[in-house]
C-alpha cells in the first residue's frame, strides 16, 4: 500500500510543469452557451468566435455543464457538448458543422506551442461510423484528429480515432464510449513539425508520436474546436454529441497533467502560468515521456488516407478541399487545388469546394 501511494505521488509530481497560458478556452468565463451569441464580427469579445453553425438557436448546438468535462480536468468548471443535429448545415453546404474558433491575439501560431483539448464521446447520440468527422482541425488541415469511415476508403465503417498529419494517418485507437482521450498538439511553427501527445480518463499525457514534418500553416483564427462531418449518400444524419474539456494553448514546459495550468482563469487574451512549487513541478522536455499509460496498447499506423492539407506548387501554396481560401484578414494559401474554386460564403470566409 505504501509503495503504491508512493508511486502516485511521484507520477503526479511528474506529470506536471509550469507553461504560459497564451489562451484559455475551458469555458470558465461563460455562464451558458448563449453567451456566444455575444460574440460577432463587429464585437469580438469573449474566448471564442461563433459562427460555423446551423440556423438554429445555440443550444441546439452547443451547450454546456459540468457533467460534460472530463472529472480529472479540475482547471475547469464545465465542459462543453457540442452538436450535429438535422439543422447544423452552415451557409447552405452540405456538410454538418458545429465550430468554435480561438478569439485571441495571442501568438498562438508562433513558435512551439502546444494545443491541449480533451474528448469524448457516449453511445447516446453516438458520431456515425460511417462517414469521416473531422475534429480539432485547422484550416489547412496539417493536423486533426478523424473519426468514422475516411473518404474514398474502401468499406462502409469505421470505429477508429486517428490523428493525422498532413492527411496521413499517424496515430489510431477504437474509439470507445465514456472514454476521455486528452491530447496536445506539439506545434513547432518555426521548424514545421508537430507531435502528439495523449492519454486516457485522469492519466498524465504522454508523448505517443514525436514530432514529424509538417506545413504548419496557421493565421492563428484557424483552429476550429468542434466537428465537421463530411456527406455520405445513402446515409441518413442522425444527432451526434462530442464532448470536451480542457481547451487551452500554451507556449513553454508543455502541462502533463490532466488537471490543468493552475487554478481556473478567464478566456480571452487573457495569460496565466501554472503554479511555480519547486516540489510539485518539473520541467517537461517535448521529447521525453515521463510517464507510461496503463491503458490498452494503441494501434499505430501510417495507412495513407485522403489528402486534405494544403499542397505547394511552383506559384505557391494551395488549399485542399473544404479548406478556407479568402476573407477579411485571411492570410493563409488562397488558391485551390484543382479543380476546386474559391467560393465566396461571406465577407470574412471564403471555402475551397
Amino acid at each position: 500500500m505504501k509503495f503504491s501511494i508512493l508511486s502516485s505521488l511521484v507520477a503526479n509530481a511528474l506529470s506536471v510543469s509550469a507553461g504560459t497560458v497564451l489562451w484559455d478556452g475551458r469555458f470558465n468565463d461563460l455562464s451558458s452557451s448563449t453567451d456566444l451569441n455575444n460574440w460577432s464580427w463587429g464585437n469580438q469579445v469573449g474566448p471564442y468566435q461563433y459562427y460555423i453553425h446551423g440556423s438554429g438557436t445555440v443550444q441546439k448546438y452547443v451547450n454546456l455543464s459540468p457533467d460534460y468535462k472530463n472529472p480529472a480536468d479540475t482547471g475547469s468548471k464545465q465542459g462543453a457538448k457540442i452538436t450535429l443535429d438535422s439543422t447544423a448545415y452552415w451557409n447552405g453546404q452540405n456538410m454538418r458543422r458545429t465550430e468554435l474558433i480561438p478569439q485571441t491575439t495571442a501568438a498562438i501560431n508562433q513558435g512551439k506551442v502546444y494545443y491541449h483539448f480533451s474528448l469524448m464521446r457516449k453511445d447516446t447520440n453516438a458520431p456515425a461510423t460511417t462517414r469521416e468527422h473531422q475534429i480539432a482541425f485547422f484550416e489547412s488541415h496539417f493536423t486533426e484528429l478523424k473519426a468514422g469511415l475516411l473518404s474514398g476508403a474502401a468499406g462502409v465503417s469505421d470505429t477508429l480515432l486517428r490523428w493525422c498529419v498532413g492527411g496521413q494517418t499517424q496515430w489510431s485507437t477504437e474509439w470507445e464510449a465514456g472514454v476521455w482521450h486528452n491530447v496536445a498538439y506539439e506545434i513547432d511553427f518555426s521548424a514545421n513539425t508537430v507531435g502528439f501527445w495523449h492519454s486516457t480518463g485522469g492519466d498524465p499525457l504522454t508523448q505517443v508520436k514525436a514530432p514529424v514534418s509538417a506545413s504548419t500553416s496557421s493565421n492563428g483564427a484557424d483552429w476550429h474546436v468542434g466537428v465537421l462531418e463530411l456527406p455520405r449518400s445513402g446515409y441518413a444524419d442522425a444527432d451526434e454529441d462530442y464532448y470536451w474539456s480542457g481547451v487551452y494553448i500554451e507556449s513553454g514546459s508543455l502541462t502533463t497533467s490532466v488537471a490543468g495550468p493552475g487554478a481556473p482563469v478567464g478566456g480571452g487574451d487573457n495569460s496565466s502560468s501554472a503554479p511555480a512549487s519547486s516540489s510539485t513541478k518539473t520541467p517537461v522536455s517535448s521529447s521525453t515521456t515521463l510517464v507510461t499509460s496503463t491503458t490498452k496498447a494503441s494501434t499505430t499506423t501510417t495507412t495513407p488516407a485522403p489528402a486534405t492539407s494544403s499542397t505547394a506548387s511552383s506559384g505557391g501554396c494551395t488549399s485542399s478541399q473544404w479548406s478556407q481560401c479568402g476573407g477579411n484578414n485571411f492570410s493563409g494559401c488562397k488558391t485551390c487545388a484543382s479543380p476546386y474554386k474559391c467560393s465566396y460564403v461571406n465577407d470574412w470566409y471564403s471555402q475551397c469546394l
